[in-house]
């Protein structure tokens, strides 16, 4: 049957209970306050009055009250609060015995005497209602207000809300009834306690608590009495009685309530005089509770914990009910923000970049070992405003706010750099790296297979030497070095460990793509969040933590604790491979090295730079063993363009670079929240990984290409002969230069080595013998030979005719 049929069945219960509350306060019935129950009705009215009884409920289910939820920085201090009601549940002892007679003289003076109904009040109420055809006059105790706000509590929808706020009969009767039953479950100090939480006191303020402290900066308990009188005296119309926007009604009505409790004789005259001379209100101690993140000092990091908190499915079924339950649960959110790192992120921000550039900059900072999110700071505010922005540019497009991430660049090589160390590569291992290579047609392999591209040409930004090492091509940040290397131990590795230190596209939220050009950074977009992360790994000796940025959730009214993900620490990289990858991270700081500039201070640094095609994103990561960032500089307004001649820091830019450009504020934001720590080293990386598990290679150069294969052949290795043209060398023409791997790094077990051919050009010819010279008649020819050769006229002389 639907709602509105059985409606529709009732008997008119109007003239029924009119009828029984007449005849019961006649009869007496009513003296304490409507004793009998409404199953009384049968004896003393009319059948129809009877047969409402059964359609009244019996009892008042209540819903827990909606209360503030705190986010929290590390420390505890508070950063942002959400709310649909600021309210603070407290005792009848945390309140001011003046605020409960102020409120009890005001709304229901009767309220200790009479039972769930004040006849008196009703009936008068009804009997003017009657004569009007409609609601006109109250008559509520505070136990019928104290259901009715209840009842409002317990709405979820509008249509709930219109019809516990009903002026109607029919909801008037029915909260009757369920006054009855509160009565007979709770206490009178029970039911003013719950009414004081409940009531709303004007400007977003519920309860008591909540309304004590906006208006006045003080707790319940130390109210005043024209401060107790002043709430009590909302109540009625918070609205129009605001002591902000109306503080002539507000004092009128605060004043009624004063002389209402002298009537009364709950106060003394005296104390009445002296509360009426008293200012209603004093603006300048009026305390406003914003609510929502954009009323945070740190807006986007407050986003995207809401947006961590509306994924719980722990919170609710749909995302409405994660939202309603985070807004009114009363809950202490704690977070891994650190305000000190996170004033030197931002700090650093505002140092090289201004609010209204074109381009944009961020930077995240994690704690290496935990995962902890301890900064996140941007270039442009958060707002509508020309110049802010919505988006937070350090995260994932996970939730609205989320940007979704640019191209790495270079800053990719480390994973190369790990997965070759995991194959036993040497830091030493040396490849010719021209210029310009082409790569069209050569084959990768993947995780799927093998994948190629017809034409490409790709290029190294940075001059470097022709056959650089490991350690020299991540110093300048050699593409061919690296692509080279990629092709060598083959894809899969490299983006194996890079799904493991939690890469993925921030876009699509999809693996990473295992593209020819992976090691370069154009597989997908990244965010400084992630890099930053992923970097912590290395700091943190291969132990990866999954990013944690809520830290524990507490109820505020129970005191417990809400279970949460925590720490999420397992091992990806062995402690040899991560040191492996300091050590040579650890260079590009060095002298020499991309990263030089932006060394500081004593401890152990690390880091890469990264640089995407046409400059339309340049970015800077690095860390200590304390602490990783990432900082990206790029240009956030599609179509992306190059960075050269867009304004940033207040002017264009003439060049753009991972070192240039937004090293500067990785190294600020660095040493900023490292002041004050200890120093730090890296764990110092073992031989093996730095040279590789190799055998000593035997010295070739200058003999033929023939007699040193020879020679590597029987010693177990392979041997191959560069095709490219013979190489500038100084030894003789047609012989061996140098190898690949070069004689002092040598190589591993079965390694091919790579011969490279002189054309002598720099060979010296052979200076001949300087003979001093010898006196005559010192010389003895040896035995044997003739003193004087038979070709010297001399020995012979002319015989005559």
């Amino acid at each position: 049957m639907h709602r509105g049929e059985r409606r529709a069945k009732r008997p008119n219960v109007v003239m029924s209970v009119f009828v029984f509350l007449l005849v019961s306060v006649l009869a007496g019935a009513l003296s304490a306050g409507l004793a009998l129950p409404f199953a009384g009705l049968a004896g003393v009215t009319t059948a129809t009055a009877h047969d409402t009884v059964q359609y009244l409920p019996q009892d008042l289910k209540t819903a827990p009250l909606a209360e503030k939820t705190i986010i929290q920085d590390a420390d505890g201090r508070t950063i942002a609060t959400l709310y649909q009601q600021n309210r603070t549940p407290v005792t009848l002892k945390q309140i001011s015995p003046l605020m409960l007679k102020a409120i009890v003289a005001i709304e229901d003076d009767r309220f200790y005497v009479h039972g769930a109904i004040d006849a008196k009040g009703t009936l008068r109420a009804l009997l003017r209602n009657q004569s009007s055809g409609g609601v006109q006059q109250g008559g509520s105790s505070i136990t019928q207000q104290y259901v009715k706000l209840n009842l409002i509590n317990k709405a979820r929808t509008p249509e709930e809300v219109k019809e516990a706020t009903a002026e109607t009969y029919e909801r008037k009767i029915a909260e009757l009834r369920y006054a009855i039953a509160v009565e007979k479950e709770l206490t009178k100090d029970q039911i003013l306690n719950g009414y004081l939480n409940l009531a709303f006191f004007g400007d977003r303020s519920y309860g008591v608590e909540a309304a004590s402290m906006h208006y006045f900066g003080v707790h319940a308990a130390k109210l005043t009495l024209p401060q107790a009188a002043m709430l009590a005296g909302l109540v009625k119309n918070p609205t129009g009685y605001d002591p902000i926007d109306n503080p002539v009604r507000a004092k009128e009505r605060r004043d009624v309530v004063l002389r209402r409790m002298l009537e009364l004789n709950v106060i003394s005259a005296k104390q009445a005089n002296d509360a009426l001379k008293t200012p209603v209100i004093n603006p300048a101690k009026v305390r406003v509770v914003p609510s929502g993140c954009a009323n945070s000092k740190y807006p986007f990091f407050c986003e995207y914990v809401v947006s961590k908190l509306k994924a719980n499915n722990a919170f609710g079924k749909t995302p409405e009910e994660r939202e309603n339950y985070i807004e009114t649960a009363g809950l202490v959110i704690k977070t891994s923000l650190d305000q000190k790192i996170q004033a030197a992120a931002q700090t650093s921000i505002n140092q090289h970049s201004k609010a209204g550039d074109q381009a944009v900059a961020a930077i995240t900072m994690v704690e290496p070992g935990t995962g902890l999110v301890k900064a996140m700071a941007q270039s442009r505010s958060y707002g509508s405003k020309k110049g802010q922005t919505a988006y937070n540019y350090n995260v994932e497009k996970s939730y609205a706010g989320g940007f979704g991430g640019f191209q790495n660049g270079s800053t990719m090589k480390a994973f190369t750099i790990a997965a070759a160390i995991g194959k036993g590569v040497p830091t030493t291992y040396r490849i010719n790296s021209p210029q310009v290579i082409s790569l069209g047609g050569k084959e990768f392999s993947t995780c799927n297979g093998p994948t190629s591209v017809d034409s490409y040409n790709p290029k190294n930004s940075t001059k470097t030497i022709p056959d650089p090492s490991m350690v020299d091509a991540a110093r300048a940040s050699t593409n061919t070095y690296f692509l080279q290397l990629s092709e060598q131990i083959g894809l899969c590795p490299i983006a194996t460990i890079a799904t493991n230190l939690g890469m993925y596209d921030a876009q699509t939220l999809k693996p990473l793509k295992q593209v020819v050009s992976f090691t370069l950074g154009s597989a997908g977009l990244i965010t400084p969040l992630m890099l930053s992360n992923a970097y912590a790994t290395f700091a943190a000796r291969g132990m990866y933590c999954s990013p944690q940025i809520i830290t524990s959730i507490t109820s505020i009214k129970s005191k417990k604790t809400i279970p949460t993900p925590g720490p999420n620490c397992h091992r990806v990289l062995s402690p040899g491979v991560a040191d492996g990858v300091n050590y040579v991270l650890n260079q590009v700081m060095q002298s020499g090295g991309t990263g030089a500039k932006l060394r500081f201070g004593n401890s152990d640094l690390a880091g890469k730079t990264g640089t995407i095609d046409e400059n339309q994103a340049v970015w800077f990561s690095g860390y200590s063993s304390k602490l990783a960032a990432a900082a990206v500089v790029g240009d956030a307004d599609p179509p992306a363009s190059n960075l050269i001649k867009q304004v940033f820091n207040g002017k264009k830019l003439k060049d753009a670079s991972g070192s240039g450009t937004a090293g500067p504020i990785w190294e600020t934001a660095m040493q900023a929240a490292l002041e004050g720590l200890p120093t730090s080293k890296f764990v110092k990386a073992d031989d093996k990984i730095i040279r590789g598990n190799v055998k000593d290679l035997p010295y070739l150069k200058g003999m033929t290409p023939a007699a040193a294969a020879v020679k590597l052949l029987s010693m177990g290795f392979k041997v191959q002969m560069d095709h490219g043209p013979q190489v500038d060398s100084d030894a003789p023409a047609g012989t061996v230069a140098w190898t690949n791997p070069r004689q002092e790094d040598g190589a591993p077990a079965g390694a091919t080595i790579l011969l490279y051919i002189s054309n002598g050009s720099k060979a010296q010819p052979p200076t001949p013998p300087v003979t001093p010279p010898v006196p005559p008649g010192t010389i003895k020819p040896p035995p044997g030979i003739p003193s004087c050769m038979p070709w010297d006229p001399k020995c012979h002389p002319r015989r005559g005719g």
